[in-house]
């Protein structure tokens, strides 16, 4: 007989996951397919929801035959995704109105700038606890919806459908056209600027100021919950829990207690501190964000600092400049150097989040001199994650009144023992890298047990993690100091290079 196991879907940037665990969190199987990243514009960027939901179709049975089991085998499963990306599609065809316009995207930058000026703007961080900028959905429904008229009478109908990718996900699993379930959980809700923090519910002042119309919004739930059982792909397996990716990172990390904190690597880097049940206000250019909510009990609110770009300036590095065949090869160039030579490299590719949230800023390379060698520019590549890090931990230790005192890491990235190091020199804390890198998948998947009671309690899953390896920092510290101020000079140079009247970039 199989063993029972519980299933995960990491619906991600680039690519969508299926993993399976068994009750000691130990991975089965994993299966993976990248989707197409769509650039039609500078500063656009686009997937097409029909591509991850056929590539969804190939890998769940997929993971199921890896790991021997069938779905009848699968207590629940639990979906992680990318957050902000934004899908509108016909209730009844269940084709997208247009292409998913993803979280990088910076197409709204002048309608935020326009609503941003309106009576009221100063309104939405109070009631949802973040920034009125192009990073989050509803700027972005709003756009869709006023590129054709009649797309915004079918929406006040309901006949045109929002959701994140999950909603997305599991409207298509539980039947689509055939009585798709269309919910959203609080924490991708509490990523569209509609969420009021506190209620949990959407808020009518925020529709009424972004023009968003409530027929066409999902349900909010918790982020433990019966969504309901899936009808297609593979029938039968109750669909348990849905998270924001970050939030799920948060759970899989076991930050159970406020002050805990985790940092995923990825295509950006997310830094979440939990700070129990109370929302954080910031004043530091931080989100406050619903960290997760389990069945009935109270929200666990976080603090979050957001990157934009730290995983996917490797691959510019890697597939715009030529400079490595590979993403693993940059730690090889950047240690034929000792340092950076006097180079850094602020990616703010479309803009800067947290703590600037700088929508007009770009990218810049400063330092250079006849000097510097293509490993002094890797260096600089792995050392801009390292700062930005830096940032948004200073943001989080004055909004918090805590201290960060260990930083835990997971996400592709970690596999890159300069980078960390590097994490931890500019920090000067320890940063610690879980057994298992993919807390992503593994947080969504405690999320589906907990829901089912394949775990009894958050006990049970935290006996479930490991260490596998930790960083000391050993940076002197004048030159910390020297460094910091040296990329806050860099960053300042990255400012006010887009501007409203600017004419368009050339595609």
């Amino acid at each position: 007989m199989a063993q029972r196991c519980v299933m995960s879907i990491d619906q991600g940037t680039t690519s969508t996951r299926c993993m399976l665990f068994d009750r000691r969190g130990q991975l089965l199987s994993v299966a993976q397919r990248e989707h197409q990243q769509h650039f039609p514009r500078p500063g656009w960027v686009e997937h097409d929801p029909v591509e991850i939901w056929r590539n969804l179709g190939r890998i769940l049975p997929q993971a199921l035959r890896d790991a021997g089991v069938d779905s009848q085998d699968v207590v629940a499963v639990g979906i992680a995704n990318q957050r902000e990306t934004t899908v509108l599609w016909d209730r009844h065809t269940g084709q997208p109105v247009s292409r998913a316009i993803v979280w990088q995207d910076t197409r709204t930058d002048a309608l935020v700038a326009e609503l941003a000026a309106r009576p009221g703007a100063d309104q939405v961080p109070e009631r949802c606890g973040l920034p009125l900028a192009t990073y989050f959905s509803a700027p972005r429904i709003h756009w869709l919806l006023d590129r054709k008229p009649e797309l915004r009478e079918r929406a006040e109908r309901g006949d045109v459908l929002f959701g994140t990718m999950e909603s997305w996900l599991i409207w298509n699993l539980t039947g689509g056209p055939e009585g798709g379930v269309h919910v959203t959980d609080v924490t991708n809700a509490s990523r569209t600027l509609l969420m009021n923090l506190h209620t949990l519910n959407w808020d009518d002042r925020l529709l009424e100021f972004f023009d968003v119309p409530a027929a066409m919004l999902p349900r909010i739930t918790s982020s433990t919950s019966a969504y309901g059982m899936s009808r297609r792909i593979v029938p039968g397996i109750q669909i348990g829990a849905a998270l924001g990716d970050q939030h799920a990172a948060l759970f899989g990390q076991m930050c159970f207690s406020p002050g805990e904190a985790k940092c995923t690597y990825g295509t950006g880097s997310f830094l979440l501190m939990n700070t129990g049940t109370e929302p954080a206000k910031s004043k530091n250019g931080l989100l406050t964000t619903v960290g997760y909510q389990l069945g009935e009990e109270p929200a666990v609110y976080a603090l979050e600092g957001s990157i934009a770009v730290t995983g996917s300036l490797v691959q510019w590095f890697r597939d715009n400049l030529g400079l490595i065949t590979s993403a693993p090869e940059i730690e090889t160039l950047a240690r034929t150097v000792d340092d950076n030579g006097g180079c850094y490299i602020v990616p703010a590719f479309s803009g800067l989040f947290a703590p600037h949230w700088r929508s007009e800023a770009r990218g810049v390379i400063v330092g250079l001199t006849s000097y510097i060698t293509k490993g002094h520019l890797a260096r600089a590549v792995l050392e801009a994650t390292g700062w930005q890090t830096r940032e948004v931990v200073d943001a989080m230790n004055a909004d918090s009144g805590l201290t960060l005192t260990t930083l835990k890491v997971d996400g592709g990235m970690t596999s890159d023992n300069l980078l960390m190091q590097t994490v931890a020199d500019v920090l000067n804390v320890p940063v610690v890298r879980a057994m298992m890198p993919e807390t992503v998948s593994l947080g969504a998947a405690y999320a589906a047990g907990l829901a089912v009671g394949y775990w009894p309690d958050l006990e049970g899953v935290r006996r479930n993690w490991h260490r596998a390896a930790q960083w000391q920092p050993r940076m002197d510290a004048e030159r910390r100091a020297a460094e910091y101020r040296n990329w806050h000079r860099a960053v300042e140079l990255s400012f006010g290079w887009m501007r409203p009247d600017d004419p368009p970039t050339p595609a």
